[in-house]
Protein backbone atom coordinates (compact mmCIF):
# COMPACT_ATOMS: atom_id res chain seq x y z
CA UNK A 1 0.00 0.00 0.00
CA UNK A 2 0.90 3.41 -0.68
CA UNK A 3 1.30 5.74 2.14
CA UNK A 4 -0.97 8.87 2.40
CA UNK A 5 -1.23 11.32 4.81
CA UNK A 6 -4.43 13.18 7.03
CA UNK A 7 -3.52 16.02 8.20
CA UNK A 8 -5.91 19.14 10.42
CA UNK A 9 -5.28 22.84 10.48
CA UNK A 10 -6.96 25.72 11.79
CA UNK A 11 -8.00 28.20 8.96
CA UNK A 12 -10.14 31.31 9.16
CA UNK A 13 -13.88 29.15 8.42
CA UNK A 14 -12.98 26.50 11.04
CA UNK A 15 -10.44 23.67 11.43
CA UNK A 16 -9.84 22.15 7.50
CA UNK A 17 -8.92 18.12 7.09
CA UNK A 18 -6.52 17.97 4.21
CA UNK A 19 -5.76 14.39 2.73
CA UNK A 20 -2.92 13.96 0.66
CA UNK A 21 -2.16 10.53 -1.56
CA UNK A 22 0.85 9.98 -3.09
CA UNK A 23 0.12 11.91 -6.38
CA UNK A 24 -2.27 14.39 -4.88
CA UNK A 25 -4.29 16.23 -2.80
CA UNK A 26 -8.11 14.05 -2.36
CA UNK A 27 -9.72 15.51 0.38
CA UNK A 28 -10.02 19.22 2.07
CA UNK A 29 -13.17 19.32 4.47
CA UNK A 30 -14.58 21.68 7.16
CA UNK A 31 -14.49 19.70 10.75
CA UNK A 32 -16.98 22.09 11.97
CA UNK A 33 -19.90 19.74 9.82
CA UNK A 34 -18.43 16.06 10.30
CA UNK A 35 -16.43 14.49 12.92
CA UNK A 36 -12.76 13.35 11.92
CA UNK A 37 -13.18 9.57 12.76
CA UNK A 38 -15.98 9.65 10.13
CA UNK A 39 -13.51 11.45 7.16
CA UNK A 40 -10.81 9.50 7.70
CA UNK A 41 -12.98 6.42 7.80
CA UNK A 42 -14.28 7.96 4.50
CA UNK A 43 -10.69 8.33 3.13
CA UNK A 44 -9.81 5.08 3.78
CA UNK A 45 -13.18 3.21 1.77
CA UNK A 46 -12.76 6.05 -1.43
CA UNK A 47 -8.67 5.52 -1.52
CA UNK A 48 -8.00 1.56 0.26
CA UNK A 49 -5.02 1.42 -2.22
CA UNK A 50 -2.93 3.62 0.33
CA UNK A 51 -2.17 3.06 3.97
CA UNK A 52 -3.58 6.65 5.71
CA UNK A 53 -1.99 7.69 8.85
CA UNK A 54 -1.66 11.11 10.59
CA UNK A 55 1.03 13.65 8.73
CA UNK A 56 2.20 16.62 7.58
CA UNK A 57 0.68 17.86 4.13
CA UNK A 58 3.02 20.70 3.40
CA UNK A 59 2.29 21.58 0.01
CA UNK A 60 -1.41 21.71 0.66
CA UNK A 61 -1.35 23.53 3.72
CA UNK A 62 1.06 26.34 2.47
CA UNK A 63 -1.19 26.92 -0.47
CA UNK A 64 -4.21 27.24 1.61
CA UNK A 65 -2.39 29.56 4.09
CA UNK A 66 -0.97 32.14 1.21
CA UNK A 67 -4.77 31.90 -0.07
CA UNK A 68 -6.42 32.91 3.60
CA UNK A 69 -3.40 35.31 3.44
CA UNK A 70 -4.58 36.91 0.39
CA UNK A 71 -1.18 35.83 -1.47
CA UNK A 72 -2.39 33.05 -3.45
CA UNK A 73 -5.44 33.09 -5.71
CA UNK A 74 -5.11 29.74 -8.17
CA UNK A 75 -3.74 26.12 -6.27
CA UNK A 76 -1.28 24.73 -7.76
CA UNK A 77 -1.31 21.40 -5.65
CA UNK A 78 -2.08 18.64 -7.86
CA UNK A 79 -5.28 17.15 -6.98
CA UNK A 80 -6.85 13.67 -7.36
CA UNK A 81 -10.76 14.10 -8.29
CA UNK A 82 -12.78 10.60 -8.61
CA UNK A 83 -16.62 10.56 -9.34
CA UNK A 84 -18.91 9.74 -12.02
CA UNK A 85 -18.53 11.75 -15.02
CA UNK A 86 -20.69 14.24 -14.73
CA UNK A 87 -19.37 15.32 -11.26
CA UNK A 88 -16.14 14.85 -12.88
CA UNK A 89 -16.94 17.66 -15.73
CA UNK A 90 -18.58 19.98 -13.01
CA UNK A 91 -15.66 19.98 -10.68
CA UNK A 92 -13.00 20.40 -13.84
CA UNK A 93 -15.98 23.34 -14.54
CA UNK A 94 -15.25 24.80 -10.65
CA UNK A 95 -11.17 24.95 -11.29
CA UNK A 96 -12.24 27.57 -14.34
CA UNK A 97 -13.92 30.13 -12.32
CA UNK A 98 -11.50 32.80 -11.67
CA UNK A 99 -10.67 34.31 -8.50
CA UNK A 100 -13.50 36.66 -7.47
CA UNK A 101 -15.91 35.84 -9.52
CA UNK A 102 -18.91 33.71 -9.10
CA UNK A 103 -21.03 31.44 -11.44
CA UNK A 104 -24.76 30.00 -11.01
CA UNK A 105 -25.92 26.25 -11.07
CA UNK A 106 -27.15 26.57 -14.76
CA UNK A 107 -23.52 27.81 -15.54
CA UNK A 108 -22.13 24.80 -13.87
CA UNK A 109 -24.54 22.54 -16.11
CA UNK A 110 -24.15 24.00 -19.46
CA UNK A 111 -20.29 24.12 -19.07
CA UNK A 112 -20.46 20.23 -18.00
CA UNK A 113 -22.06 19.73 -21.44
CA UNK A 114 -25.79 19.61 -19.75
CA UNK A 115 -28.89 21.78 -20.36
CA UNK A 116 -30.19 24.70 -18.31
CA UNK A 117 -32.59 22.29 -16.39
CA UNK A 118 -29.77 20.08 -14.81
CA UNK A 119 -28.33 22.88 -12.44
CA UNK A 120 -29.88 21.04 -9.37
CA UNK A 121 -27.77 17.83 -11.05
CA UNK A 122 -25.02 20.40 -10.95
CA UNK A 123 -25.41 21.71 -7.04
CA UNK A 124 -25.42 17.68 -6.47
CA UNK A 125 -22.07 17.68 -8.12
CA UNK A 126 -20.95 20.73 -6.20
CA UNK A 127 -21.98 19.43 -2.78
CA UNK A 128 -20.13 16.08 -3.67
CA UNK A 129 -17.15 18.22 -4.20
CA UNK A 130 -14.57 16.29 -2.05
CA UNK A 131 -11.65 19.05 -2.28
CA UNK A 132 -13.62 22.17 -1.05
CA UNK A 133 -11.71 25.60 -1.47
CA UNK A 134 -9.01 23.96 -4.12
CA UNK A 135 -11.86 23.16 -6.09
CA UNK A 136 -13.88 26.16 -5.50
CA UNK A 137 -17.38 25.11 -5.39
CA UNK A 138 -17.94 28.49 -3.20
CA UNK A 139 -17.88 30.45 -6.36
CA UNK A 140 -21.20 29.09 -7.46
CA UNK A 141 -24.01 30.98 -6.64
CA UNK A 142 -28.12 30.71 -6.83
CA UNK A 143 -29.58 32.58 -9.85
CA UNK A 144 -29.89 35.95 -9.06
CA UNK A 145 -26.70 35.63 -7.06
CA UNK A 146 -28.22 34.16 -3.86
CA UNK A 147 -26.32 31.89 -1.69
CA UNK A 148 -27.39 28.62 -1.70
CA UNK A 149 -25.99 25.54 -0.26
CA UNK A 150 -22.64 24.73 0.81
CA UNK A 151 -20.66 21.61 3.12
CA UNK A 152 -19.07 24.39 4.83
CA UNK A 153 -22.60 26.34 5.77
CA UNK A 154 -23.09 29.89 3.94
CA UNK A 155 -21.78 31.46 6.87
CA UNK A 156 -18.37 29.96 5.52
CA UNK A 157 -19.41 30.75 1.64
CA UNK A 158 -20.50 34.26 2.25
CA UNK A 159 -16.55 34.91 3.90
CA UNK A 160 -14.79 32.80 1.27
CA UNK A 161 -16.74 34.97 -1.24
CA UNK A 162 -16.17 38.12 1.14
CA UNK A 163 -12.26 36.75 0.74
CA UNK A 164 -12.00 37.20 -2.72
CA UNK A 165 -14.16 40.23 -3.36
CA UNK A 166 -16.77 38.48 -4.78
CA UNK A 167 -18.85 40.03 -2.40
CA UNK A 168 -19.26 43.19 -0.81
CA UNK A 169 -19.56 42.97 2.93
Amino acid sequence: MNPARYHVMDSPVGPLLLAMAPDGLCAVDFLATSALDHRVASLRQRFPEHAWEAGPCAEAVDQIEAYFAGRLRAFRVPVILRGTAFQLAVWNALRAIPYGQTRTYADMALAAGRRVGASRAAGAACGANPVAIVVPCHRVVGTGGSLTGFGGGLAVKRWLLQHEGALIA
